[in-house]
């Protein structure tokens, strides 16, 4: 049997089409990537599940970005419409750390149930009054221990319901002025100011998974984080992230080159796996190719991902919800 592809890749619909399920079964991605365009309901979301494992003959991490607030593919009825994690964040007061392990482990429960076993969070990201919008309501908060604090329970609640937490952005983007959907945000402070923005992923490294930052910080480099050697050395010696390292969405606008050429860069520079998230079938042919097959120190890491995958701790959905509604309430805030 062919080695996995060092890919991550999406799908165009809610179904496979013939030609997408002859790629993937080629390519054999490591994993995929679901969102909007791919739920329909929940037996469909289980069915595109079960052919996308079917495709690759391995038990293919799915991924979704299920973080609440603008950053939520599941809606209601499949799962439980949550406000932005800072707003969260701040209306449960003191008890965030059991509010936000309580969100995340009833998000876990919804996921698992359509067959999604991996959630791009803990987003570890520390903020600032000047965060670009596109991330501030999306982090945690503006003090990198209690942001480390509450990442540690958002991984935990997902953990404990079954589901890969990816942890992201490594090394750190709420600095970051401009969106990297669209630009490229550099950051231009002393080396020594980085340590807050690392602390949160550095107390975090344990996680089997993470996702990289296209931003540069120029006090290290001039390239951004995902295609810098010097980035990825600095995320896998200061930072000590041991675990898989993705790309972010390899077609975001903050990158430069073809996608093929953007892809191949990553890949040298050490990210393990390329993201890939679009669905559209012929730059999936192009990532695909210049991402190769996992081997080497990324094929081992990407196995153990495989020979750790969680396994749900059984648990009464209703109660927890509950006890959430109940401490949320008791803020004074419903």
């Amino acid at each position: 049997m062919s080695a996995r592809g060092a890919v991550i890749l999406g799908c165009a619909g809610p179904r496979l089409s013939p030609r997408e399920r002859d790629f993937f079964a080629e390519v054999r991605p490591f994993g995929f990537i679901l969102f909007a365009r791919n739920i329909v309901d929940a037996a469909q979301v289980r069915a595109l599940c079960d052919e996308l494992r079917g495709c690759v003959d391995h038990e293919a991490p799915i991924l979704i970005d299920q973080e609440g607030g603008r950053v939520q593919r599941f809606r209601p009825p499949l799962g439980r419409e949550w406000p932005a994690p800072l707003a969260f964040v701040e209306q449960a007061g003191a008890e965030a750390v059991r509010a936000m392990y309580l969100r995340y482990r009833i998000i876990a429960e919804e996921l698992r149930a359509c067959g999604v076993d991996a959630n791009c969070a803990p987003l570890v990201d520390v903020a600032e009054e000047g965060t670009h919008p596109f991330l501030k309501d999306r982090c945690y908060g503006f003090d990198a221990e209690v942001v480390a604090a509450l990442g540690r329970a958002v991984a935990d609640g997902l953990l404990d319901g079954g589901v890969y937490p990816v942890l992201k952005h490594i090394p750190g983007h709420g600095r970051a002025r401009a969106d990297s959907h669209l630009d490229l945000p550099r950051v231009s402070v002393e080396p020594a100011a980085l340590a807050r923005d690392f602390a949160p992923f550095r107390a975090l490294n344990d996680l089997a998974m993470g996702m990289t930052a296209h931003l540069v910080y120029e006090a290290i480099d001039d390239q951004p984080a995902t295609i810098s050697p010097k980035m990825m050395g600095l995320i896998r010696e200061e930072i000590d992230f041991g675990g898989l390292i993705m790309t972010d969405d390899i077609s975001m606008q903050a990158l430069s080159g073809t996608l093929a050429e953007r892809s191949a860069a990553s890949i040298a520079a050490g990210c393990d796996v390329i993201l890939h998230c679009n669905g559209d079938f012929d730059e999936m042919v192009a990532v695909a190719e210049a991402a190769g097959a996992l081997q080497g120190a990324a094929e081992r890491r990407a196995q153990a991902v495989l020979d750790t995958r969680p396994t749900p701790v059984p648990v009464d959905i209703p109660a927890l919800s509950a006890e959430l509604e109940a401490l949320l309430s008791g803020q004074g805030h419903v």
